[in-house]
Parts: structure tokens; sequence; C-alpha cells
């Protein structure tokens, strides 16, 4: 039988020993360490540790596990999770009119590369429900109705718990979530954007962009919170053009850097390697 395995996450404030007392009581116990990735913050002088880690055997009592670990890790100060990887966190994906980041969420899903359960696919349009069911799942289809914009994003919310979902994706979701949303889903939220934020807000920012000549474009995913497209930031790329790209050139190049982009954060998120200072991150790859 293969063993399982199970990722640590800890966090605290810096001093000697902090990696060795960890990985000391890990070896006491018989584990045998897959991964390991330290980082000491400079500025907040705190250390995050992410650790893999087959148990001795082929099961866990995390419960006795959790006793004896916190016990040992108390007089550190140490802040820790754990969670068996074979466990996948339950996405939620909010979609609007544009396919291009739920296509490539849904492939990476289906062969496995992508470590989540997509469980539904939300959107306020239909736009998106024939490319959704042709992967076998669930599509919701919640328009904004008289009853207005917070009732329907309430909509949203009782479909996000019902389902169980641990994290809402919003690929391409073009609706700004109220501050009461973004409370609800805290550290349980990622959005995607064009990376040319702030300076082409509205609509068609890839023709904006051609307007103004620019010769870097890319894309931004982050966790959401109240201050818009302000959240923690969990990756970014970019590709240079020049003047002979035409603005559906730049938009398909912007496309492709947002899929890639998004697929990043999102599996870097369900790999438990992100980590929040402030309204910064760290990303223990």
């Amino acid at each position: 039988m293969t063993r399982p395995n199970y990722v640590l996450r800890l966090s605290c404030p810096d001093r000697v020993g902090v990696v060795a007392t960890v990985t000391s009581h890990l070896a006491s116990r018989g584990a045998n360490i897959l991964e390991a990735h330290h980082f000491l913050d400079p500025v907040s002088a705190r250390s995050v540790l992410r650790i893999v880690f087959e148990p001795d055997g082929t099961t866990l009592d995390e419960t006795a596990f959790g006793r004896d670990f916190g016990a040992a890790m108390q007089p550190l100060g140490i802040e820790w999770t754990l969670r068996d990887l074979a466990n996948r966190i339950r996405v939620v994906i909010a979609v609007s009119k544009q396919g291009h980041c739920l296509m490539s969420l849904l492939h990476r899903w289906s062969t496995g590369t992508l470590p989540v359960d997509i469980v539904v696919v939300v959107s306020n349009h239909e736009d998106q429900r024939r490319l959704t069911e042709w992967y076998g799942l669930p599509f919701q289809h919640l328009p904004i109705g008289a009853d207005g914009k917070e009732a329907q994003e309430r909509r949203l919310l009782d479909v996000f718990h019902a389902a169980r979902g641990e994290l809402l994706v919003l690929a391409r979701y073009m609706q700004i979530l109220t501050p009461a949303a973004c409370r609800e889903l805290e550290d349980r939220a990622i959005n995607i954007h064009h990376s040319f934020l702030p300076g082409f807000k509205g609509a068609k920012p890839y023709h904006q962009a051609y307007q103004r000549g620019v010769k870097l474009i890319g894309a931004t995913a982050h966790y959401v919170n109240e201050d818009l497209d302000e959240g923690p930031i969990i990756e970014q790329a970019v590709e240079r053009v020049d003047h002979t790209c035409t603005p559906e050139q730049l938009t398909t190049i912007g496309n492709e850097i947002e899929s890639v982009v998004l697929n990043r954060a999102v599996q870097w998120h369900a790999e438990s390697r992100v980590f929040e200072f402030g309204n910064r991150t760290v990303v223990l790859r």
C-alpha cells in the first residue's frame, strides 16, 4: 500500500533551532521528509516552513499527531496546519462570457495536472455552459435579476457553501465582489486580471494598451480582498510586444498569459505553498 503524503505549513517568530526542532521531531517519529522549504522574512523576522513527509506506516492518526506535535512546537510559538495531500481542495469557478481561463483550468483538472477537485462552475451568463457540461461538471446560471446584484452574489455564495467549496476561482468573472463577500471569502478567493491595472481599467484593456503603444503585457493572480485588485499577489508573468501587434494579437497573448498565471496560482494554493505577510505573499516552490 502506498503511504500517504502530508504537508505541514508552519509560521513563527524566527529564532535559532526552529528548523532543527521541527525536522528532529518528525525524524524521531519515523517520518520520511520528502520536501522541505524554509524562508526567513527579514522585515517581519518570521520564519515560514513547508514540509512534505510520509508517516511511519501506512496510516497517520492525525489527532494523536496533532496533540504530540502541538505540544512539542508550543514553546517556539509555532503556528501550524497539517493536510493529507490526497484530500484535494474543492474548487468553485466563477466565470462570465470569456472562457479562456476556464478552459485551461478544466483541461488541467481533467488530465490530473491540477491537484484540485472542481465541483461546480457558476456564471452570470450562459456562454460557458456547453464547455462546462462537456467536462461532466454542473453549471449554475446565476443572472443578475430584478432583486439586484447583492442578491445574485448571495446566491453565488450559497452555491459555494452548498458545494462545500474551499476555494473560489474568479476566472474572468466580470463582477466586483462586495466587501462583505470579500470578508466571507478571505484567503479563499483568487482573481486574475491583466497587469495593466491601474493604468487600463474598464472595457477593452488591450485596446487601451495598443493606443498607448505598450511594450510589455502581462497578468496578475491575487487573493481577493476589500480593496479592488489590491489583494496579495500570488503570481505574475509578462511578455514583450511591439508596434507590430494589433489589439487582437495583444488580446490573444494576454489571454494566454492570464490562463498560465491563474493555473499556477491555483496550483500553489492547493499545494499549500502560499504564505501571506500582510499584503504580500511568499510562495515556497
